[in-house]
């Protein structure tokens, strides 16, 4: 049985200031049938746009942004614990913070807990504690976060489900000639530094985040898998069917 971290960002998450529950719904369907034969870790986004919907504070202040994620935290557990439960799925929340990720003590008492769940039948469902970081979201952003977790929890592969459907030779939003990659083998220092650019309000990414997670985990030699949140067949394809038909694979492997 492999163990499978799939991170879900924002943008997939939230739609018009809103938790998309559509998408959630389809995420944790996709999950469910995920764990049937994998153990499975949740990084999830989506706790400040969770207390947005509660409370319309400006989240270009840090104060609020916290204050956002501590309302939205709730939220979020609450709405993903209701659709679990229809597939007889139990949930579990785990806060971490860039401590508890800098220190051995503290890392093997992150994955001690998630041992515990996972042989429990249980899904961690994992993000940073917003609302106590002190120097901006301390870890940086949950592709960062999704990253740490998949090696720190000896975890064989990362997914990113994203709006970002994979990794493009060029800018696809600049460039009509732009070709997918559907396997990567190793990343460029130019592509590493590359200006970060999220393209929705909550998010705190875009594809350079992404591309370093990858590249932390190549050289631990774990996999990442890159696909859309939007629309899950690929993801569904690759993982369920071993059938690789889109997104992408970043691997040492052939």
């Amino acid at each position: 049985m492999k163990r499978i971290v799939v991170k879900v960002g924002s943008a997939v998450l939230t739609q018009d200031g809103k938790i998309a529950l559509d998408r959630m719904r389809s995420l944790v369907a996709f999950l469910a049938e995920l764990k049937k034969e994998n153990e499975v870790i949740l990084v999830s986004s989506g706790a400040v746009a969770g207390g947005y919907t509660k409370l319309q504070l400006d989240r270009s202040v840090l104060a609020n942004k916290q204050a956002l994620a501590a309302i939205g935290q709730p939220v979020l557990m609450q709405k993903y614990a209701t659709k679990f439960e229809k597939h007889e799925v139990i949930t579990a929340q785990v806060l971490v913070t860039a401590a508890n990720l800098a220190r051995e003590d503290e890392i093997q008492k992150i994955k001690n807990t998630v041992d515990t769940l996972l042989a429990n039948g249980v899904i961690p469902i994992v993000n940073e504690n917003d609302a106590t970081a002190v120097e901006e979201l301390v870890v940086g952003d949950n592709d960062q976060l999704s990253a740490y977790m998949t090696k720190h929890t000896a975890s064989d592969m990362l997914i990113i489900l994203s709006d970002i459907d994979a990794y493009y030779d060029k800018d696809p939003r600049k460039h009509d000639d732009a070709k997918k990659l559907k396997v990567v083998h190793e990343i460029s220092e130019e592509e590493l530094t590359k200006d970060v650019t999220p393209n929705n309000v909550f998010a705190t990414g875009g594809i350079v985040t992404k591309l370093k997670a990858a590249s932390y985990l190549l050289n631990s030699n774990i996999d990442m898998f890159l696909a859309s949140g939007f629309d899950l067949r690929d993801v569904k394809s690759f993982m369920l069917e071993k059938n690789h038909i889109g997104g992408t694979l970043f691997t040492k492997g052939i």
